[in-house]
């Protein structure tokens, strides 16, 4: 004889909470307050673009290689002209709110200066040793 099988009663459904049924989640697309903004799907509405830090980076780069590289001073007088000029771009733009990097851009303008000067140097000492 088999042995009878259990009789379990019916699962009732989950009361529901104050606020309604189902709550979505923490941080779930559409909801406000919820980390997204009501009804945009993508990205922060009025989210600022990036900084275009490029000009005074490269004043940086290139002005230190003209104040190292003086001894060769076709190359120094080049460098240090092209970090001069990105310089003052990078400058400009840090004034303007579009770069981040004004310092950086201004260091990149006193090396290019001093790598221009001292190419200048080697050329009259190569001048006048000749």
């Amino acid at each position: 004889m088999a042995a009878p099988q259990p009789q379990y009663a019916p699962v009732p459904p989950p009361p529901i909470s104050p606020d309604g049924p189902g709550q979505l989640p923490y941080g779930y697309p559409g909801q406000p307050g919820y980390g997204y903004p009501a009804g945009h799907g993508y990205g922060w509405p009025g989210t600022q673009p990036t900084p275009s830090n490029g000009m005074g980076t490269a004043a940086l780069s290139l002005g230190i290689l003209a104040a190292l590289c003086f001894w060769l001073w076709p190359l120094a007088i080049v460098l240090g002209v092209l970090a001069v000029i990105f310089g003052v771009i990078g400058r400009g733009k840090a004034r303007r709110g579009e770069a981040t990097n004004g310092g950086q851009s201004l260091a990149g303008i006193i090396c290019g200066a001093a790598g221009l000067v001292l190419g200048l140097l080697m050329t009259v000492v190569f001048i006048t040793t000749s």
